[in-house]
């Protein structure tokens, strides 16, 4: 099972490190270099969360049409083998946009687009295999080993690809993009090489599917649970929207250079593998609600010091928000997963999560939407890049007030009822697809 466990993990990993440089590293070329729209950027990056929903049918649809004999190794090596294409596409994609606009976006949408159906493809299968291989009792330490090894391949592919870019060029650019979609090719093929068996005897759990109407409709039909929603989608959504802009902010504020902007993944990433560890044993100490509070606040005090750093023009003031911002994403991460297990209480576990899952999916969209739309109009308006990205974050702040007023009218004790216990803070990450 040790085997099987470190397989699941390098195809978590192999999808994963897919999204890092073109999340840290070619959203900042199209917007700084390049001079694209950032909501031009923000929709090509968003193609996953946009076609996340897919994930419903592409998960009925496997369990009832295997292939070769596979019930999910195809479907995990055909969403891979997209993923890989486009992370190796997409830097010529950038540069055709700047030769031939409506040309370069034509193509821009069918290769980020086939991106973002691979993630979801291929993330959607390995996860159910995950939950097969595994079984209930051992499912928690499955979950554990994937999504470590998934956060120190981020931390490990945002520093290299910041390596390979150390003196910049479009050659470099191509070939650190090759670099990492042909590793995340070899990690998946040696973790799906006799990882299912094929034509299996054993009997696999089955898979509850809910399409996104009957999520919605578990959500409005109780009062507690849109509260949890509302709240959910606007914090995770101040959290998670400055995504597509951290690494161009530091461009534009201080000058960094694109080896620098892509390290700030990997600052970020290693403090909130830290926190992690710190939100778990908190969590025998401090209440959900009260370590959630303090993961929002933290949010809040992260993008303060990060706008105050570009009024003054100080870099140290700006790592120090990315420090905090690490760390406020973790112990929220940890928090709010803990409350989402507790608010399956009031009806079918796989129901709630999933509609736990989508209030993140749809941050995750509105998210970027947001700050592309926000930062072009203000830049447009003030004739300031900066002016345009501390706009966006001190509306992340406002976002994060509001989610904490939400929170204060959010009884949990309606939902203790739900056992919980077995279940490790890593486990609740991935069952709720947060990360």
């Amino acid at each position: 099972m040790t085997r099987k466990r470190i397989q699941l993990g390098l195809i978590h990993v192999a999808v994963t490190i897919t999204l890092v440089p073109i999340n840290s590293t070619l959203n900042r070329i199209m917007i700084k270099e390049l001079a694209l729209s950032a909501l031009l950027v923000a929709v090509l990056v968003s193609l996953p969360y946009l076609f996340s929903p897919i994930q419903v049918a592409i998960g009925s649809f496997s369990d009832k049409h295997p292939l070769f004999g596979w019930k999910r190794t195809p479907y995990i090596a055909l969403g891979l083998l997209l993923c890989v294409g486009g992370v190796i596409a997409s830097p010529y994609i950038a540069y055709l946009i700047i030769e031939n606009y409506w040309l370069g976006v034509a193509v821009g949408v069918i290769v980020f687009g086939a991106w973002g159906m691979g993630f979801n493809l291929a993330s959607v299968s390995y996860f159910a295999l995950a939950t097969e291989i595994s079984g209930e009792a051992r499912r928690s330490r499955t979950i554990a080993v994937m999504f470590f090894m998934m956060i120190i391949s981020i931390i490990l592919t945002s520093f290299s690809v910041g390596e390979m870019l150390e003196v910049f060029s479009t050659a470099a650019l191509y070939r650190a993009f090759l670099l990492v979609g042909l590793a995340a090719l070899v990690f998946g093929v040696i973790g799906l090489l006799w990882l299912e068996e094929r034509s299996q005897a054993v009997e696999h759990l089955q898979e509850e599917h809910y399409s996104w109407k009957e999520m919605f409709s578990a959500i409005t039909s109780n009062k507690q649970a849109t509260r949890f929603f509302w709240y959910l989608l606007l914090l995770l959504t101040a959290i998670l929207g400055q995504d597509i802009l951290l690494e161009p902010y530091g461009a534009e504020a201080f000058g960094l250079t694109v080896q620098q902007t892509t390290r700030i993944t990997t600052i970020w990433g290693t403090f909130f593998l830290i926190s992690l560890s710190v939100g778990g044993m908190l969590e025998r100490r401090v209440s959900k609600i009260q370590q959630a509070k303090i993961g929002a606040w933290s949010g809040i005090a992260a993008f303060a010091l990060i706008v105050l750093s570009g009024v003054l023009s100080s870099l140290s003031v700006f790592y120090i928000g990315v420090v905090l911002l690490g760390l406020a994403t973790g112990l929220a991460t940890v928090s709010n997963l803990s409350l989402m297990l507790d608010m399956t209480a009031v009806g079918s576990v796989g129901l709630f999560i999933g509609a736990w899952g989508m209030a993140s999916a749809l941050a995750r969209l509105v998210g970027n939407m947001l700050s592309g739309i926000v930062r072009e109009g203000m830049t447009a308006i003030t004739a300031s890049a900066v002016v345009g990205y501390n706009t966006v974050f001190i509306i992340e702040v406002v976002l994060l007030v509001i989610s904490l007023a939400i929170l204060r009218g959010v009884d949990v004790s309606l939902f203790q009822k739900q056992a919980n216990s077995e279940l490790s803070y890593v486990d609740r990450a991935v069952i709720a697809n947060e990360v």
